[in-house]
């Protein structure tokens, strides 16, 4: 068992490829601190020189490393860096023969977790070693973590094959790796905070946090302080000081959604932000200096709030240095097959049951929808499905009466705006397919064509 905080808790289990490398020019030395640390699980190499210290480390690689720092081929201190250079770093304990305190400092600088002189306390040498396996679980589950994130937040996450979609990619590649403000545009529940994640991830400041704030429904002295902090005593209630949403985004980004609805003189002062990269907490006089990257969204016409004097205009053109807008579903419809598919796989998984996938009808009729919720109502539609749905397959039966019986919308040339011939036709035979799970025969039935200038315009097209 081990104390922490003044709590028993039971001892993280030994995982069974935990490899501890010992490395001190007394093989004897050696060889005890591998018999201590036997007991506790631990299987242990042993090296005698900095050259083959330095091999195992950097080719076979190593979870703990122990260490001396005097060797007759070099400084230990090179082993070091070694293990820091690694992803993650080894954890490295130094058990120095001669220590000083210069030389325990730098051990430290070079990324030890600490410096124990010989001859080592046996107890004290596990302690030091289990302290070192738990940080390294530590760092194991966040990189697991990380590359979680990167999986949901990378382009894959993002799902449409549609032209419209398909240069909201290209600009989104285009902007992640640099810090310009972006402003995103679109209808509520097209997915504009999972675009401003996948900026975020894959921008130089992924590391760093990402923080979210809805702009609306909010007054302005608690956006305010939301946003910048505040200091104790700035108004009633503030009885300690507080950051803000800016000071926790440091180095990272901050996301505002639905800017549109912040009050004007808010909109003043983060103008002022932007451009001196500084904020001041309410109540204080001091600036406090900000890196952070700025993504904004809004399902509003800020040109019209421009023009109606409900939107800066100098703050609209501070924010849209890239402007990214997220077509409704309703011009996209050809991505419903993708997304329902995508959810059907992640919502069956949560709720524990096995979905195959959509019949034909409930597909033609999922596909008609005009889906004024846009992607937020598709995936709440699908959920539904999923749960009511006493078969494999998604029917008829199993859509929300509410959608299943709406009225049929009337055909309109909104979603065409843009697009070239090529692309019209290209989307066209898209959907048909999808509509008839990839039927050909029964998609060029449909579309008015043969079956072998249907075959030709999928190879042109490369749809699959």
């Amino acid at each position: 068992m081990t104390v922490i905080a003044d709590r028993v808790v039971d001892r993280v289990p030994l995982p069974q490829d935990v490899r501890v490398l010992i490395v001190d020019p007394d093989r004897g030395e050696a060889a005890s601190i591998a018999e201590t640390l036997a007991p506790e699980g631990y299987r242990s190499e042993i090296a005698t020189t900095v050259g083959e210290g330095l091999k195992r480390v950097e080719e076979d690689g190593a979870d703990l490393l122990i260490t001396d720092l005097s060797f007759d081929d070099g400084s230990g201190l090179r082993i070091l860096d070694a293990a820091r250079a690694r992803v993650p770093p080894v954890q490295t304990v130094v058990v120095a023969t001669h220590s000083t305190i210069e030389s325990a400092v730098e051990a430290m600088n070079r990324g030890a977790l600490t410096y124990l002189s010989k001859p080592v306390n046996p107890g004290e040498l596990r302690a030091v070693v289990r302290k070192a396996f738990e940080r390294l679980l530590l760092e194991r589950t966040n990189l697991d973590l990380q590359r979680q994130l990167e999986t949901r937040y990378g382009f894959e996450a993002i799902i449409g094959a549609s032209p419209k979609m398909q240069r909201v990619f290209d600009v989104v590649r285009q902007v992640a790796p640099t810090s310009a403000t972006v402003l995103i545009l679109g209808e509520t529940g097209t997915g504009k905070e999972l675009i401003a994640k996948t900026i975020h991830q894959n921008s130089p400041r992924r590391n760093y946090p990402l923080v979210g704030l809805n702009c609306s429904a909010l007054s302005e002295s608690i956006l305010e302080s939301e946003l910048f902090g505040h200091e104790k005593g700035a108004f009633t209630g503030a009885t300690q000081m507080r950051k803000g949403r800016f000071e926790y985004a440091h180095k990272g980004t901050l996301f505002l959604d639905e800017v549109g609805d912040m009050p004007i003189p808010t909109q003043i002062k983060l103008l002022r932000v932007l451009e001196e990269r500084e904020i001041v907490r309410v109540g204080s006089n001091v600036p406090i200096k900000v890196d952070v990257r700025l993504i904004a969204a809004t399902n509003q016409d800020l040109e019209e709030l421009v023009k109606q004097g409900r939107f800066r205009q100098d703050l609209y053109f501070r924010l849209k240095v890239v402007t990214i807008r997220l077509p409704p579903l309703r011009e996209r419809t050809s991505d419903i097959p993708l997304l329902a598919e995508h959810f059907i796989n992640d919502l069956a998984a949560q709720h524990g049951k096995r979905i195959d996938g959509l019949t034909p009808e409930s597909r033609r009729i999922l596909s008609a929808y005009r889906w004024p919720g846009n992607v937020r109502e598709l995936r709440n539609c699908i959920e539904t499905m999923i749960v009511v749905s006493r078969g494999s397959l998604l029917d008829v039966d199993d859509i929300p009466e509410s959608i299943r019986n709406a009225p049929p919308e009337p055909q309109t040339f909104e979603a065409l705006a843009g697009l070239s011939l090529e692309d019209v036709e290209r989307e066209l035979i898209r959907h048909t397919l999808a509509v008839t799970e990839g039927n050909r025969e029964a998609a060029a039935r449909m579309l008015g064509i043969g079956e072998r200038t249907l075959y030709r315009k999928i190879k042109k097209y490369d749809l699959r």
